[in-house]
């Protein structure tokens, strides 16, 4: 049998694709070099992630670019239940009328659903033309079952170790090294007296406790665009990159998530205080500076951590907030980039640092 060359790059290349966006991309151009009047399409594989169910690429045919959607589980976004995620969108292309493909694979895995391609036209297909989106459907099961397990993959590794950590083990680093020096405004929380709390009060409640504070604090932090790179017992060490940036623009977009943070916290603590639960203090820096984000560990047994003198600084730092009377300290080097006004705190000798750092607060504390 004589294949066409978008089946015969099914069979032979399709699989070597890395990423969902460069395979929808590649066969829907293909289809359109082919002669279907293709207007736009869609992929999407289940993802096997806390909140995140389902992830949809939407690609449309008259600029060739491809976007991201994401489905999110039940009660935790509106409209989290809808079967077809892009799919209003992919009909408000072309004719409007979407074609539907399940591609299931040899082995069906139970536990998740099966990828989906939907393709809107320009014009009503003929039926020869369906056919071949038929045939794509048969012949893309293979290549996507492939590029389903890795975003399945990749979806649990972002879970447990975030996308930086992620992204090393998905390339094969399984080795002690170095690693990558990263420009940064390092962010450092810590929750007060939370030894104390977890000792005199029932497990579930210090989880819940310890897990709502980290939605509020982690959840600024990716909002602003910053990444968390380890929970730490009940703290939070977190970087927004410089980058391509300025170091003004991280430093602002740290401030900026600092400032949400303060406010989930305070919300989060009226609901703890109506419930007749002590309130939970903490205290948050900052600090821009260099960090190594390295693999080190045992032999058999690796980790990703963040080490170097600005990593030193930051929790050191965080540990003046307490003597100073103060929920967020700011460094010498974070102040002179932002335009926010602050609070001159002094110089202060830091433990375990050589030298002073000037130190800056917030003018409300």
């Amino acid at each position: 049998m004589r294949l066409s060359s978008t089946l015969a790059w099914l069979v032979d290349s399709a699989g070597g694709a890395v990423q969902p966006d460069d395979f929808l991309a590649t066969l829907g151009a293909r289809l359109v070099d082919d002669g279907l009047p293709l207007a736009g399409g869609a992929l999407t594989l289940a993802a096997p992630h806390p909140i995140i169910t389902r992830r949809a690429w939407l690609w449309r045919a008259e600029t060739g670019v491809v976007m991201e959607a994401l489905g999110f589980g039940a009660g935790t976004m509106p409209g989290a239940e809808e079967d077809d995620l892009g799919r209003e969108w992919l009909a408000g292309l072309g004719t409007g009328v979407v074609y539907d493909y399940t591609v299931e694979p040899e082995r069906a895995d139970a536990q998740s659903a099966n990828p989906k391609l939907n393709w809107v036209a320009a014009r009503p297909l003929a039926e020869h033309e369906t056919d071949t989106l038929d045939q794509v459907a048969r012949f893309a099961a293979a290549p996507l079952a492939a590029l389903a397990a890795r975003s399945a993959l990749s979806a649990l590794l972002q879970a447990y170790l975030g996308q930086r950590s992620a992204a090393q083990v998905l390339a094969g680093r399984s080795r002690r090294e170095i690693g990558e020096t990263i420009r940064a405004v390092l962010l450092y929380s810590d929750l007060r007296d939370f030894t104390a709390l977890s000792e005199e009060t029932d497990a579930g409640q210090v989880v819940a406790a310890l897990n709502a504070s980290f939605d509020r604090i982690a959840g600024a932090v990716h909002a602003f665009g910053g990444e968390v790179l380890k929970f730490i017992g009940d703290g939070v060490l977190a970087i927004f990159p410089v980058g391509e940036r300025s170091a003004s623009e991280a430093c602002e977009a740290a401030l900026r998530a600092i400032g949400a943070a303060r406010v989930g916290m305070a919300q989060l603590n009226q609901v703890r205080t109506r419930q007749g639960m002590p309130e939970l203090q903490f205290g948050m820096a900052l600090h821009l500076g260099d960090m190594v984000w390295g693999n080190v560990g045992t032999a058999d047994r690796l980790d990703f951590t963040a080490i170097g003198p600005a990593v030193n600084l930051v929790s050191r730092l965080e540990g003046l907030c307490r003597p100073l009377g103060r929920s967020v300290l700011i460094s010498g080097a974070v102040a002179a980039e932002i335009s926010t006004p602050l609070v001159a705190l002094g110089e202060h000798q830091l433990r375990g640092i050589a030298r002073s750092c000037a130190v800056f607060g917030l003018p409300d504390g």
